[in-house]
């Protein structure tokens, strides 16, 4: 397994440098505001539709949460982009009980209350105008592998240009309060409900 690596220069360059691609790129960078246990950890699930999704979530945690860190990525990436693993990334090396070692891990970085873990549960890349978000059933084990104290987060980005030069991105979030029962099903289900309700949202925008 690939494990996050520690170094505070290399962190803080990187955490200015996202901020900074942001601003440049994009004409803002919008989100909700929403309560949360602040004695517990946070797990986020998001949409994954392009390259800037885990740095649109750093951004939010850096001002909004206010945790450590921490995204699940594949080992091509976790080698290619070098820095990632620097800002709290991690992966699996191989397949098999490597995979299975990674999400018992997320799991445990779940039970520090400092603690944010990101996870794209579609598991690739998919167009920003799908209709219902897919989950591996990988996410289950994490929040079996976790003693269960912490606040499990939606997040649906969608990103309009409107009237503007450079895009806008919009980050819908929603702490959703699982039942006691949790299942994959259930868990996929009330994401895309979120997700639905994002979409509505997104489409009521005007400029």
């Amino acid at each position: 397994m690939y494990h996050p690596r520690k170094n505070n220069l290399i962190y803080r360059f990187f955490s200015w440098y996202i901020e900074y691609i942001i601003k440049k790129d994009f004409a803002s960078l919008k989100y909700n505001n929403i309560d949360i246990k602040a004695n517990a950890s946070i797990l986020i699930l998001a949409n994954h539709f392009s390259w800037w999704d885990g740095f649109f979530i750093f951004y939010i945690n850096k001002k909004f949460f206010k945790k450590q860190f921490h995204v699940l990525v594949n080992a091509e990436n976790y080698g290619k982009v070098g820095f990632l693993k620097y800002l709290g990334a991690f992966a699996a090396a191989h397949t098999g009980k490597d995979v299975l070692g990674m999400l018992n891990y997320a799991g445990q970085l779940l039970d520090d209350k400092n603690n944010l873990v990101l996870i794209f549960p579609q598991g690739k890349l998919h167009s920003n105008h799908l209709k219902n978000i897919t989950f591996e059933k990988g996410v289950m084990q994490i929040i079996k592998s976790s003693q269960k104290r912490l606040n499990i987060i939606f997040a649906a980005t969608f990103v309009d240009y409107f009237s503007t030069r450079k895009p806008t991105a919009h980050t819908y979030l929603q702490n959703w309060e699982s039942e006691e029962y949790m299942s994959l099903q259930l868990l996929k289900s009330a994401y895309n409900k979120h997700y639905d309700q994002s979409v509505v949202k997104q489409t009521q925008i005007t400029e």
